[in-house]
């Protein structure tokens, strides 16, 4: 956690409750109908979390994309960071990507450039996105990234995504803490995914799952690892891990900076320095300057980043070869099925 991240959660832990009530009482008038709730005409699919920070959500609305493939899924997502104001803006239309990563945001440009026949909106408001998606694009289903405390919407599947190294923060909420709502919030989810499971902390997720069990025995937990597949070079070309250099110099600009060195390093990454940018950056001069400086005195024969920040890149930008790490969502088996069942039952 950041040392500015720790100030304001110590100053902010005394309005917390205040938020904590704001937000209940929020959810309350929809759940009573007291605010209204649109429907759309075809299922909604929302991924989302308690917790602020990465969880996982961009991987798991991909891998929900390509699962929904046959029936024209549409994505929606607020577009955080981006520049493009309008009411809905048209990252992509499952053909073309029409926006830069600067004005759709990070994670929907990545999004847009990784799932060819996926189209990807922005919008702040995720009602008009939904209904651009239907009216304008023929949606066969409605993704909504980050999508969770956005009640505007139905959704016939509501995920709350937990990332098992950090769960749910300091379990406190927001400004005290990482949590955006309290926990009984948890009670309007269809089912908990735990993400980036592996051998290290897979005892952690089983605690976890008990303990959501215990709490919220009607919910289904499902737990998901984040397994590494190959490296992608600046250039769009694919190598083998075993193929690619021996030694890297890695840096990244994510929510979590630790968990993403920790997937170097579970992929067998030998890494020679390590540099950590603030989310969301975009590598302009300074920012490549200064990675060329922190790097200097290491002997890695390559960079290495996450395809998130790859896609803000340029092959030829660094003055070693750039590469970044594939990882693929591998889901539990009953996962997928629960999923399909689910939006056949319209909710």
């Amino acid at each position: 956690m950041s040392e500015h991240l720790n100030i304001l959660y110590a100053f902010g832990r005394f309005f917390s409750p205040f938020y904590s009530i704001a937000m209940s009482l929020r959810a309350a008038l929809y759940r009573k109908g007291l605010r209204k709730q649109h429907r759309l005409s075809v299922p909604v699919i929302s991924v989302g979390n308690l917790t602020m920070g990465g969880t996982g959500k961009t991987p798991m609305v991909m891998y929900l994309a390509r699962l929904l493939a046959d029936i024209n899924p549409v994505i929606v997502s607020r577009g955080y960071g981006g520049k493009a104001k309008e009411k809905v803006n048209v990252v992509s239309d499952g053909r073309t990507v029409s926006l830069t990563a600067s004005a759709a945001g990070d994670e929907p440009f990545y999004m847009a450039e990784n799932l060819p026949g996926v189209p990807v909106l922005t919008s702040r408001n995720r009602v008009d996105g939904g209904r651009y998606a239907v009216e304008h694009l023929s949606a066969g289903a409605v993704i909504l990234d980050d999508g969770f405390q956005h009640l505007g919407l139905y959704r016939d599947l509501n995920l709350a995504l937990f990332k098992v190294d950090t769960f749910l923060g300091n379990n406190r909420v927001f400004p005290g803490g990482d949590m955006r709502e309290p926990l009984k919030a948890l009670e309007r989810a269809d089912c908990f995914v735990l993400t980036c499971v592996d051998e290290g902390n897979r005892s952690r997720a089983e605690a976890i799952k008990r303990a959501l069990n215990k709490r919220f025995p009607l919910i289904p937990v499902f737990m998901h690892e984040f397994r590494p597949v190959s490296l992608i070079a600046a250039d769009g070309s694919h190598v083998a891990l075993q193929d690619g250099p021996t030694s890297f110099f890695g840096f990244c600009g994510l929510a979590n900076p630790q968990s993403f060195k920790r997937s170097l390093q579970l992929a067998g990454i030998n890494l020679d320095g390590f540099q950590v940018f603030r989310d969301h950056t975009r590598y302009f001069k300074p920012e490549i300057n200064f990675l060329h400086k922190q790097s200097r005195n290491s002997s890695a024969q390559a960079y290495i980043t996450s395809e998130k920040d790859l896609v803000k890149l340029k092959d030829g930008q660094l003055a070693r070869p750039l590469y970044a790490l594939r990882m693929e969502v591998v889901a539990e088996e009953d996962f997928d099925r629960f999923v399909l069942e689910k939006l056949r039952m319209g909710g």
